[in-house]
C-alpha cells in the first residue's frame, strides 16, 4: 500500500514530465482516495478500462492516452462526463502519461517496442514537441520485407500494413509507437531501410513509395500496450502495490 501522493510524484520525477511540452496534462487527472493499493494499466482511458479496473477492485488506473486534450471541447459533457462520472462515485483515480511515457529510455514505448521486437536502438530521430521519439538500430541478421512483416505479426500478435520500398534486404529500421508516420521522412534522411509506426496516413504510402523506403503500419494500440505495463511493474515492485494490466482490443 501507498499514497496517491507518493505514487503520483515518484511517477513525475522518474518520467520528468516537466522537461515535455506535450498535448495533454501529464500525471494525476482525475483524484480518487488517498491510498493506492492495487494499480490497473492500459492504453486509453475508455469507459469499458474504467468499468473493468473498478471490477478488478483498482484504486488507481494509469494509461498512455488520458483526457483533457488540446483542442478537445472542455466542457464535462455526454462521454467525458459518463467517464469522469464512473472515477468520481468509486473513488478511482486517473493517471495519464504521453510523450514522457513514449520517451524514456528503458520503460518508455519505444524502448519497450524494441524488446519485444528484439531491435537495439543505437539512435535517436523525428521531432515531436521539441524531442527526438523516433528510434533506429540495425538488424542482427538482414530481412527481406515479408520476413519483417511475419516477424513483427508475430511478436505483436497481429498483421503488419506493409508499403513497399526498394532495398530487397532490410538492414537498418527505424520505429516510434502510436501516431508517427510523419516521421518516415526522417527516416528517410537518417537513410534507413525500412521504418514502423502504429498508424499510416494517406500521404505516408507516396512517401514510401516515392522514397523508396519499406514502411509498416503495426497498430497504434498494438505498438503502445507496452509502456504503460512496464512503468507499472516498476511501480508495483517499489511500492509494493499489485498490478495488472487490462487489454482493450482496438484494431487501429
Amino acid at each position: 500500500m501507498t499514497t496517491l501522493k507518493e505514487l503520483h510524484e515518484y511517477t513525475n520525477e522518474l518520467l520528468s514530465t516537466d522537461q515535455y511540452r506535450d498535448y495533454a496534462p501529464n500525471g494525476l487527472q482525475v483524484e480518487g482516495r488517498a491510498e493506492v493499493g492495487t494499480l490497473v494499466s492500459g492504453v486509453t482511458a475508455s469507459l469499458e478500462l474504467i468499468e473493468q479496473a473498478i471490477a478488478a477492485g483498482a484504486d488507481a488506473i494509469l494509461v498512455h492516452h488520458g483526457y483533457f486534450w488540446k483542442g478537445e471541447d472542455p466542457c464535462i459533457t455526454g462521454m467525458k462526463r459518463h467517464r469522469i462520472a464512473r472515477l468520481l462515485e468509486t473513488g478511482t483515480s486517473m493517471m495519464a502519461y504521453h510523450l514522457p511515457l513514449d520517451a524514456h529510455p528503458e520503460l518508455g514505448n519505444n524502448a519497450q517496442l524494441a524488446q519485444v521486437l528484439g531491435f537495439t536502438g543505437s539512435g535517436a530521430f523525428g521531432d515531436d514537441a521539441g524531442m527526438q521519439l523516433g528510434q533506429s538500430g540495425s538488424l542482427e541478421q538482414p530481412l527481406d520485407a515479408a520476413a519483417l512483416a511475419e516477424h513483427i505479426r508475430q511478436r505483436l500478435g497481429r498483421a503488419p500494413l506493409h508499403i513497399n520500398g526498394r532495398p530487397e534486404l532490410i538492414r537498418r529500421v527505424g520505429w516510434c509507437t502510436g501516431a508517427a508516420p510523419s516521421y518516415i521522412e526522417a527516416a528517410v534522411a537518417q537513410g534507413l531501410d525500412a521504418f514502423i509506426s502504429g498508424e499510416i496516413s494517406e500521404q505516408t504510402v507516396h512517401v514510401a513509395r516515392e522514397c523508396g523506403i519499406h514502411y509498416y503500419a503495426a497498430g497504434h494500440h498494438a505498438t503502445e500496450r507496452f509502456g504503460v505495463q512496464a512503468l507499472c511493474a516498476h511501480l508495483a515492485d517499489k511500492f509494493g502495490i499489485e498490478h495488472r494490466f487490462i487489454d482493450i482490443d482496438n484494431p487501429v
